[in-house]
């Protein structure tokens, strides 16, 4: 999620756990601090893009490492502010505020390496986007309120903001649950092969959602809201070309790009260039992550060091189109 989402996140945290054994603007602050602090892998150049895109979420995000420097971090916090008789207080709060943290990540379609040095595989629930008011707000409230309000009453509005936001995550699920069966019905209905199903919600909301199929030769798109007349999905295909990927066996940033997305990526050739894009962020055609990994000459694809090509989608000409279509609207994809 976003680094404000996780501030507040961090902050509702720190002071539902310290109560009033601190001031709240000690528990915000340090809660706060705590919950933003794993997104600093951001800053770390692992070499090349793709490195980049793959390792961020890794280590700062594993559970096992998150532990291991919980009471560290408390024992500074509660020697700074001559506290060490609610150490162990401090030591919950340091934990919960770093660990929700990448639990929040897993609820978004990224991948987050919860399960390092054990595991590198990158988990991934789908259920909300990056950003997502509905979620932030309720968290931003009780803090604020708690920060402002008589202790006992803002210690209510806060444990309320952490309610409301965790029951909007977990209406998240049920709702891409919902879709997802939805999706698998229209598919089955229009008698379309998919080897692979993903449904994620569209930016900043969870009523309109995007639903992105692997077939045989390629992938289709389609998008459902919950407002829609009909549950029945439409879907557009987009072929790829299949025969890239065998050649590209030996190519190691793309086989990262491969295994990240879950297999939900595609090939192709440009200008004697080949491009992987990861096809779960963005939508047709424009896609966040997508990079040149391989150049042909005489005949043959040589590697090359990832280069970014990635568009972020046209606001002016998408914002519109999802505003509508989450109305339910029967709209084409922007294209």
């Amino acid at each position: 999620m976003d680094s404000l989402t996780q501030l507040a996140l961090g902050a509702a945290v720190g002071i539902a756990v310290m109560g009033r054994r601190t001031a709240a603007w000690k528990a915000a602050l340090w809660g706060g601090l705590c919950g933003t602090l794993p997104d600093l892998d951001a800053f770390i150049d692992h070499g090349d893009a793709i490195s980049n895109m793959t390792l961020h979420r890794a280590e700062s995000h594993a559970l096992f490492f998150l532990t291991l420097a919980a009471p560290l971090l408390a024992a500074a916090i509660a020697g700074l502010h001559r506290d060490r008789a609610h150490f162990g207080r401090w030591w919950v709060t340091v934990w919960l505020a770093l660990v929700t943290h990448p639990l929040l990540d897993l609820m978004t379609v990224y991948g987050t390496q919860l399960a390092r040095p054990f595991s590198d595989f990158p988990f991934a629930v789908g259920s909300i986007f990056i950003i997502d008011p509905l979620y932030t707000l309720p968290l931003l409230a009780g803090v604020i309120l708690a920060l402002v309000a008589w202790p006992g009453r803002g210690l209510r509005w806060n444990a309320a903001g952490l309610l409301l936001s965790t029951g909007y995550l977990a209406w998240s699920v049920i709702a891409q649950q919902h879709v997802t069966s939805l999706a698998r019905a229209s598919l089955q209905a229009q008698g379309l092969a998919a080897r692979d199903l993903l449904v994620t919600p569209a930016p900043f909301n969870t009523v309109l959602w995007r639903v992105l199929v692997l077939t045989p030769d390629g992938h289709a798109e389609g998008f459902y809201s919950l407002l829609d007349d009909t549950p029945h999905i439409s879907f557009e295909r987009f072929p790829h070309d299949t025969g890239l990927l065998p050649r590209l066996a030996d190519n190691l940033p793309a086989q990262r790009i491969a295994a990240f997305s879950h297999g939900f990526f595609k090939l192709e050739q440009r200008d004697g260039q080949v491009r992987i894009t990861d096809l779960r962020m963005g939508l047709e055609p424009s896609y966040f992550f997508s990079f040149v990994v391989a150049e042909q000459r005489d005949g043959r694809f040589e590697a090359r060091p990832p280069l970014p090509v990635g568009v972020r989608p046209d606001l002016q000409r998408t914002g519109p189109w999802l505003w509508r279509r989450l109305l339910g609207e029967p709209l084409p994809s922007p294209r």
